[in-house]
């Protein structure tokens, strides 16, 4: 081992932007050519660079035409040993007079080497130092080449909030690293921040990335560990964790599911919980801004916590970690897979334009799976009994674009597992979703209403919720409601996203009419179906089909424009119409060249497509009942050779006539009348849609 503590000369500094280095070694910062003739250096050269704080390190300097001419590139630990970020300046200065050390001094931290004895890390610092020459600074940081656990995570590491991010910078570190900042002009600096958003967006990480940045003392404290049976031990916890914060500040007390600890005391029967949030409360506004401490707040239910802590003065600041758009998708996607061995088939930008409404916890499941499919192919090769696997075997293995695919097709955004209906990627939709909101879909029953929404949702690039209108109703007051906000959160959560809203009239009749609706469900539902409608943004791709046959009862606010305001009559079918349902009806079942289509479209005059659909179920079930017929008569009298030719059996002409003898209308002309009575301004606009 060699290593080398430098003495600087004088030379006038080249001030240089830091940016993330291509080679992660701790050791080696790159530089455009120019730059390292203009200060006279040679590839191998050591060089003292120094950062915020006072913070100075040594690295070797490395030639990279890749590189700008301002800027200088460095992995995570050397800008931690610097205290500098991305996008920071430092100054670098030629090194002379090296002096070569026989001997160096390491001490570990005491939550790296858990477990961990004297001969194993000593194994551990081996690879480290086993190179001819590395430079090392008294006072610096670094992390194995073997071991690297550290929970050091900083803001490359996060992907998908790049927006929040430079808010959380200007909240949390003007304060902390320029308080004088906030007292010049005459205001106190933020004491809360509230972060919400759907599990698996980043909300922890992100706050200990800010932590981690800025050097500050970070105080975890997850929501239900707080809880204790004896009366007065949760209010204990909660004030000594306040009171660490303080004796360590700068700091940040970061509250995880603080829904858990406190809930809207108006809403909870629990004396703990409302005392919790008393004591919460109290501590909060027990900060004083030169306390220097922040506490930050997260949360997935942000309606649930008591209202009294999202005011100014404890939480000041509310923000939502939301899904990740396409570009921030990609991001997270380069993290987690920036150690994996991809193949160079392996394209990641197509990857996020089929994972709308995946969150970061979603994508990194995306990645794992994907490596996994890796592993399962080289099972057969792999002797589960050895120790070790064959180096062959190893260097063979790589993550390709094949594996990622396989991995997407069982893959769903976690928010919607429970309703979701993922759609293959056929159409670019969003032309018309930016164009409308919402379109109705009404007629006689029976006409194919709901199999054109189903349709939609596999020719378009979108997410598909399909609710009943029944499904929402419950016999719990305001959870009616409620179900209504759940749907469209989640589809606010993976848009671009289409909502269907089948049996509409249900939950959409005029408000007033219902009668025998003492509590009023059905106007609250209609309320809040409205409310969630008008909210809906038009940066948000959400799109919201209902379906009806009783348009006639609909509340008319619920049809005017900027909500369902694009009304399509699905009537029964033409005559050509027909020939195709029946088509699609029997295109998988083996039907005789003797079966006239067309003569049966002409004999279902008025029928509906669910009427003809009945017609050739029914049809099947003959010919199938005949077949087994056939097969006991077989059995019976062993002339299986005699009847060869009657082995593949078909949906013949008889079938169809027998099935004709019960079929029926399911609607009638009085009714068609009575479904369509106020709508026949709208026909021009469905015959272009229909053509």
């Amino acid at each position: 081992m060699s290593c080398c503590f430098p003495h600087e000369t004088k030379k006038s500094p080249n001030r240089l932007i830091v940016e993330e280095a291509i080679v992660d070694d701790n050791s080696v910062i790159a530089l455009h050519p120019n730059i390292m003739e203009e200060l006279g250096l040679f590839c191998g050269d050591t060089v003292l660079i120094k950062g915020k704080r006072r913070r100075e390190t040594v690295c070797l300097a490395d030639s990279d035409e890749t590189c700008q001419a301002s800027k200088i590139r460095m992995n995570k630990v050397a800008r931690s040993n610097l205290r500098v970020r991305l996008g920071d300046m430092v100054s670098l200065h030629f090194c002379s007079n090296i002096k070569y050390g026989e001997r160096i001094h390491v001490l570990p931290l005491d939550d790296t080497i858990e477990g961990i004895d004297g001969n194993l890390f000593a194994a551990f610092l081996k690879p480290y130092f086993s190179d001819s020459y590395r430079p090392v600074k008294k006072g610096d940081l670094f992390v194995s080449t073997l071991k690297a656990s550290l929970d050091d995570v900083g803001y490359e590491d996060i992907g998908g909030v790049r927006k929040q991010l430079g808010q959380k910078r200007e909240l949390v570190e003007l304060p902390f690293r320029h308080p004088r900042l906030f007292k010049t002009v005459g205001i106190k600096p933020p004491k809360g921040i509230f972060l919400y958003g759907p599990p698996g967006t980043g909300k922890t990480l992100l706050a200990r990335a800010i932590a981690n940045e800025t050097g500050c003392f970070f105080y975890c404290i997850n929501g239900p560990e707080i809880m204790s049976k004896m009366a007065g031990e949760s209010e204990s916890n909660l004030r000594e964790a306040f009171k660490k914060a303080q004796e360590n500040s700068p700091s940040i007390i970061f509250i995880d599911e603080i829904d858990s600890i406190a809930p809207n005391r108006e809403k909870t029967n629990g004396e703990v919980e409302r005392r919790i949030v008393s004591q919460l409360l109290t501590l909060m506004d027990g900060l004083k801004s030169r306390s220097h401490v922040i506490v930050i707040g997260a949360t997935n239910r942000p309606n649930s916590i008591d209202p009294a802590l999202r005011r100014f003065g404890r939480f000041d600041k509310e923000k939502d970690i939301g899904v990740p758009d396409e570009v921030d998708c990609l991001a997270v996607l380069r993290i987690h897979t920036k150690n994996m061995k991809l193949s160079e088939d392996v394209n990641l930008e197509k990857v996020p334009k089929t994972t709308h409404g995946c969150v970061g916890a979603d994508l990194a499941a995306l990645c794992t799976e994907a490596a996994l499919q890796c592993t399962r192919e080289k099972l057969d090769v792999i002797d589960l009994e050895d120790d070790t696997i064959d180096a062959e075997i190893l260097n063979s293995m790589s993550v390709t674009d094949q594996h990622f695919n396989i991995a997407l097709e069982t893959s769903n955004p976690s928010a919607l597992r429970e309703t979701i209906v993922e759609v293959p990627n056929v159409l670019d939709g969003k032309t018309w979703v930016a164009l409308i909101r919402g379109v109705l879909f009404y007629g006689p029953p029976g006409c194919g209403k709901t199999l054109m929404a189903k349709a939609i949702a596999n020719e378009c690039q979108a997410n598909f919720i399909s609710i009943k209108g029944p499904d929402l109703l419950t016999m719990w007051f305001g959870e009616s409601e409620a179900n209504v906000r759940d749907f469209f959160d989640k589809a606010r959560q993976s848009a671009p996203c289409v909502i269907f809203f089948d049996e509409l009239d249900s939950i959409a009749v005029q408000r007033g009419s219902s009668v025998g609706d003492a509590g009023g469900t059905a106007d609250r539902i209609l309320n809040q179906l409205l409310t969630e409608m008008d909210g809906l943004s038009a940066k948000k791709n959400i799109f919201v089909i209902g379906a009806t046959n009783r348009p006639d009862i609909l509340d008319p606010t619920l049809l005017r424009p900027g909500r369902l305001d694009q009304l399509i009559y699905i009537p029964l079918p033409n005559e050509s119409s027909r020939i195709k349902i029946f088509k699609a009806c029997l295109r998988r079942s083996p039907v005789s060249k003797h079966v006239n289509l067309a003569a049966l479209a002409k004999f279902t005059e008025g029928f509906s497509g669910a009427d003809i659909t009945e017609i050739c179920q029914r049809a099947c079930k003959y010919a199938i009942r005949e077949e087994i017929e056939r097969d006991i008569e077989r059995q019976k009298w062993k002339h299986e050779q005699v009847m060869e030719e009657d082995e593949v059996s078909e949906i013949e002409v008889k079938h169809f006539t027998e099935s004709v003898k019960y079929a029926r209308r399911s609607v009638s002309d009085s009714d068609i009348r009575k479904k369509v009575p106020v709508f026949c301004s709208k026909l021009p606009a469905i015959q272009r849609f229909r053509s």
